[in-house]
């Protein structure tokens, strides 16, 4: 029998569903029949509960699961021989003046929608590029010392220095008045590591233990503590003592030190290159394909479904409660979240996803199993054991999905640069890195 589709508004669709009453009753008989053998009553013997009793207990619930079951069959039936594509739960309401000996209901439902990607050749994609430098592995090396480093305290007179870790007292007030968190002692910090305020940092420098001084400090009007922000400090200091920094010697025993298989400075400095180049790939993948995509979308034109974005939308909104009880939060799962904040990132994904499941669906871009192998292969290159880890991957589907997700991706980007017009960047090693 053919399918009547009514077009509402732009995805909206509605298909009129009609079922037999007999059908129906027949089957809420033999659910019915099938339950009186098992279902215990007081007063009866299991399996010997009369039937008008089952009917009268259990007879609406039946009547509703049978109803349920039947019109979903029926509209996934409809739909299907009808081609539709549906997008979301449709809105199933029961008709009135169906005739005789049946009963109607109306499906009101969205659709995927068409997905036109026009020329990706007038596409312009910029694409950037990274080279790790001797400069970035001698950063690393830094990096590595420092993490390594002791302190070994200086002399009474000695004044404190860039890197030396230093033990005050501080007090601070505003007009005044002595603030929270203005006042500390025994305070440990390292001067130049940032985790003090620069004037505080460069107040104490020179210093010697014993010496206290006084001096004003300005807080950001971004500062983290609002109490304070954009406001003006008076400090006094007190430094009890000044530890300088002993950083290792990069040597062969600091690259045993750090694992390295034969430990030479030429090996420690090979492996450091390696993982920086690992990281700068993933990283430029990333910034690379966030350009890709954002050259794919702008190119595509299709309506979205608003029960796709609905669904996103929820998605988003029980994520950032889960952040909230996650950080410590109370009621995180009442807390009312705006959904105009998330709107613009749920159509986005939606979008994007049409989109992207389109290009592959026409250019057979889906992951191919010797491409999952590799990138599984290449995720565990960095862990120690890298054949357990590709074991841990392989061996659970939902990790695997994942992976094919991100391999998809890739397909995906490779190809919308091997179309569009490419605009080669180069960036610094600290500019991707998000340290310049």
């Amino acid at each position: 029998m053919a399918v009547t589709v009514e077009t509402l508004e732009k995805l909206e669709r509605k298909i009129t569903l009609t079922l037999p009453v007999g059908a129906i009753q027949s089957e809420v008989d033999s659910r019915l029949k099938k339950l009186a053998r098992t279902v215990k009553m007081d007063g009866f013997r299991p399996g010997k509960v009369p039937m008008n009793v089952v009917a009268q207990r259990y007879g609406y619930s039946v009547h509703y699961e049978v109803m349920n079951d039947k019109v979903g069959e029926a509209f996934a039936s409809a739909a299907n021989e009808a081609k539709l594509r549906v997008a979301g739960q449709p809105r199933i309401t029961e008709k009135d003046g169906s005739a005789a000996g049946e009963v109607s209901f109306d499906a009101v439902f969205e659709v995927y929608p068409e997905v036109k990607i026009a020329d990706l050749a007038s596409a312009e994609v910029e694409k950037l590029s990274t080279e790790v430098t001797d400069a970035a592995i001698d950063k690393t090396l830094e990096i590595l010392r420092k993490q390594r480093r002791t302190f070994g305290q200086r002399a009474h007179d000695a004044a404190v220095e860039l890197g030396d870790r230093v033990t005050v007292d501080f007090e601070g007030k505003i007009d005044g008045e002595l603030f929270s968190g203005g006042k500390a002692d025994d305070f440990q910090f390292i001067v130049g590591d940032g985790q003090m305020l620069k004037e505080f940092e460069e107040a104490v420098r020179g210093m010697k233990a014993g010496e206290s001084k006084t001096f004003p400090l300005s807080f950001p009007a971004d500062y983290h503590g609002k109490d304070v922000a954009g406001q003006t400090a008076d400090f006094m200091v007190t430094l009890k003592k000044a530890e300088a920094a002993n950083l290792p010697e990069v040597n062969d025993a600091l690259a045993k030190s750090l694992g390295i298989a034969e430990p030479s400075v030429a090996s420690l400095r090979a492996d450091i290159r390696k993982n920086l180049e690992r990281e700068v790939k993933f990283r430029l993948q990333a910034r690379n394909k966030q350009a890709a995509m954002d050259a794919l979308v702008a190119k595509a034109e299709l309506e979205l479904p608003k029960s796709s974005v609905q669904a996103e939308l929820a998605r988003l909104i029980e994520g950032a409660r889960a952040d909230l009880k996650q950080r410590g939060m109370k009621d995180a799962d009442k807390a009312a979240i705006p959904e105009d904040i998330f709107l613009p990132q749920a159509e986005r994904r939606v979008r994007l996803g049409l989109v992207v499941a389109e290009l592959v669906r026409a250019n057979d871009l889906r992951a191919k199993p010797e491409q999952l192998k590799a990138h599984v292969e290449e995720l565990a290159a960095s862990y120690e054991k890298p054949a357990e880890v590709v074991r841990w991957y392989f061996g659970d589907r939902d990790r695997m999905a994942e992976v094919e997700a991100i391999v998809i991706e890739n397909n995906v980007t490779d190809f919308v640069l091997s179309k569009a017009k490419i605009v080669e960047k180069t960036a610094s090693f600290d500019e991707l890195m998000g340290q310049a």
